[in-house]
């Protein structure tokens, strides 16, 4: 988090939150939407679906629940405002790529069908993603992650890959094998190693681990599974809307991922180890995520890009409507055909780019000082 305001604003959702339902009107009326709950520029990415394809759409859905629709179209524009700087761009660009943004975004909600991004027409950087996704196989990932050890495959250890603890490998196994009995091949979900897992931002601090599979079997054959705790959502707690009763906090997460996706991942589904909740998924082959560091200097690829999510994050809000509180496609059609909610929500965001960069300095200071008084603490 001290990379960059960037960085910071990533790992802060709940603070954007907050101080948005402090400021009662800021933003115009807006039908109820599903949100994913921490829209920005990295969380749109690349993914094998659970029917073998590869798809482009918005993939992070910790922090999802029942919101406005403006409120997630806020988060997104105000990272555009916070990341120029990152990107080397003006504010003058920055707004260019808000622009081409809700624009992409208008236009698909008037439209009023749910598409999704196909790899033969997609350009530039979503191009390139899908492009990775589509070459790069289980096997590929499984050589790289893992070593050979006494005759057995073990997951390979790194900065952000973790011993895990007897207690720990014990806890996952038993419940991987209970999981296992109520799938059709429970012979994929034979534990082979466990491994503790340090990624993301918000993430940090709760519990995940990297399970290695048998998969199909054979060398060729194992898989990799991420267990990921999940804990309430930041955006659910700050926002007044009452939110359907969910069995489990990782229920909320792929019940709301499943609506919002064309095409789920592959092996999504919700777990409890121990008296926790996490989301199990199958890790990907590939580098997935719109990465800022390779967007820099790519203005005309970050011009194709921005329209892209535009149409992405309109299709997911069309896709999951008229489900649990939700508004209608008729209700965010209209949305579509109107035009006064962009100057008010642009103002908002700028305002707010400005608040990150003072809470992002005010937490450097009390990192320096070695002290948890920042906002964020």
């Amino acid at each position: 988090m001290c990379k960059s305001p960037f960085a910071f604003f990533r790992g802060t959702a709940h603070l954007f939150w907050e101080d948005l339902a402090a400021q009662t009107g800021a933003l115009p009326e807006s039908p109820l939407a599903w949100a994913c709950g921490d829209l920005h520029l990295e969380n749109f990415g690349s993914f094998q679906g659970d029917n073998g394809l590869s798809y482009f759409d918005l993939n992070d859905f910790d922090e999802a629940a029942l919101a406005p629709a403006m409120w997630e179209i806020s988060r997104m524009v105000a990272s555009v405002y916070v990341a120029a700087p990152t990107l080397d761009l003006t504010r003058t660009e920055a707004s260019e790529l808000v622009k081409l943004f809700l624009d992409a975004y208008e236009t698909a909600l008037g439209d009023g069908k749910a598409r999704w991004i196909e790899r033969a027409t997609a350009t530039g950087m979503v191009r390139t993603l899908l492009d990775h996704v589509s070459k790069r196989s289980r096997a590929m990932l499984i050589n790289e992650r893992t070593i050979w050890k006494n005759a057995r495959r073990r997951i390979r250890m790194g900065p952000h890959v973790l011993p895990a603890t007897d207690d720990q490998r014990r806890k996952v196994t038993r419940e991987i094998d209970r999981f296992a009995r109520s799938q059709p091949n429970p012979k994929f979900f034979r534990v082979l190693d466990v491994a503790r897992r340090a990624s993301g931002l918000g993430s940090l601090g709760v519990d995940r681990y990297i399970v290695l599979v048998r998969g199909d079997g054979g060398r060729a054959g194992n898989a990799m599974l991420d267990a990921k705790q999940v804990e309430p959502s930041s955006l659910a707690r700050f926002e007044t809307v009452r939110q359907p009763t969910w069995k489990s906090e990782p229920d909320r997460v792929v019940a709301i991922q499943q609506r919002m996706q064309a095409i789920s991942p592959a092996l999504l589904h919700e777990k409890s180890i121990g008296r926790r909740g996490y989301v199990l998924r199958e890790i990907q082959p590939t580098n997935d995520r719109l990465c800022l560091d390779d967007a820099k200097g790519k203005r005309r690829h970050l011009r194709s890009a921005a329209k892209v999510m535009g149409e992405v994050t309109a299709w997911a809000q069309l896709r999951s409507s008229g489900r649990q509180g939700s508004a209608t496609a008729d209700d965010l059609i209209a949305l579509g055909g109107e035009s006064g909610w962009k100057r008010p929500l642009i103002d908002y965001a700028r305002l707010y780019a400005s608040r990150v960069q003072q809470d992002y300095e005010q937490f450097l200071d009390a990192q320096s000082r070695g002290n948890g008084n920042a906002r964020n603490g």
